[in-house]
């Protein structure tokens, strides 16, 4: 595949690869503990959270980078101060290119995992809970092993909307060739220029296999785990 592609282009399909599992496997731990909250609890601020939640399914992308632009960047709140305080920065880096990505696809992400949750009988936490068991361990010993296969197949499923995301990241974070571009970034980037349809199909196939993939092993891996649960 390196003689196949261009420098530009190897460098777009790596940046997408690391921007994209960063951003399903740091934004994890929180989309189970939403998720989990949402499915099981009652509390003030229940729908305003699943609203925060889902609105970057409803905010145009450009929107959405521009709020992360104007929170997480150097002059905003939370970027000014992570960049004081930890050298932290996100703007017009890849780093922010994962956050991105983490934000767009966190929805798809917490929506899986809750339907796998409340998929389970809460009488089987109950039951748990009459012997002793703590929250935590209930959730770990019950829950967990329980809705694994939701929990993957929601990750897999964030890190294909990570793969294909382009509005949110080309805001935050621009489009510079081997820094900020990724996949998509870098078909629209070639289709911008005379001769580079060629170029773009390139990625395109690329994009497209990717997403077959990640779509086969969401379905194998939840197959097997749900398999091996069944036969425990």
């Amino acid at each position: 595949m390196a003689d196949w592609l261009t420098p530009d282009q190897w460098s777009a399909v790596l940046l997408s690869l690391k921007v994209s599992f960063w951003a399903t496997v740091l934004s994890l731990p929180a989309g189970v503990a939403v998720a989990y909250a949402l499915a099981r609890h009652e509390f003030w601020g229940k729908q305003a959270l699943n609203g925060l939640v889902h609105l970057p399914l409803i905010l145009p992308p450009v929107v959405t980078g521009y709020l992360l632009l104007l929170t997480f960047g150097r002059r905003g709140a939370i970027g000014g101060f992570l960049e004081e305080s930890f050298g932290l920065v996100f703007a017009f880096r890849w780093t922010g290119a994962a956050l991105a990505a983490a934000v767009m696809a966190f929805p798809l992400m917490v929506r899986a995992i809750r339907l796998a949750i409340e998929a389970v009988d809460p009488k089987l936490e109950q039951a748990a809970a009459t012997l002793g068991a703590s929250p935590l361990w209930i959730f770990a010993t019950v829950t967990l092993p329980l809705i694994l296969p939701g929990v993957i197949a929601g990750a897999i499923l964030a890190f294909a909307k990570a793969m294909g995301e382009f509005g949110a990241t080309i805001t935050f974070v621009s489009n510079i060739p081997g820094q900020t571009q990724t996949l998509p970034s870098a078909v629209y980037s070639f289709l911008q220029v005379p001769g580079g349809d060629g170029q773009a199909l390139q990625l395109v196939l690329i994009a497209v296999a990717i997403a077959l993939l990640a779509l086969f092993l969401s379905e194998w891996l939840g197959r097997a785990v749900a398999r091996r649960i069944a036969g425990s």
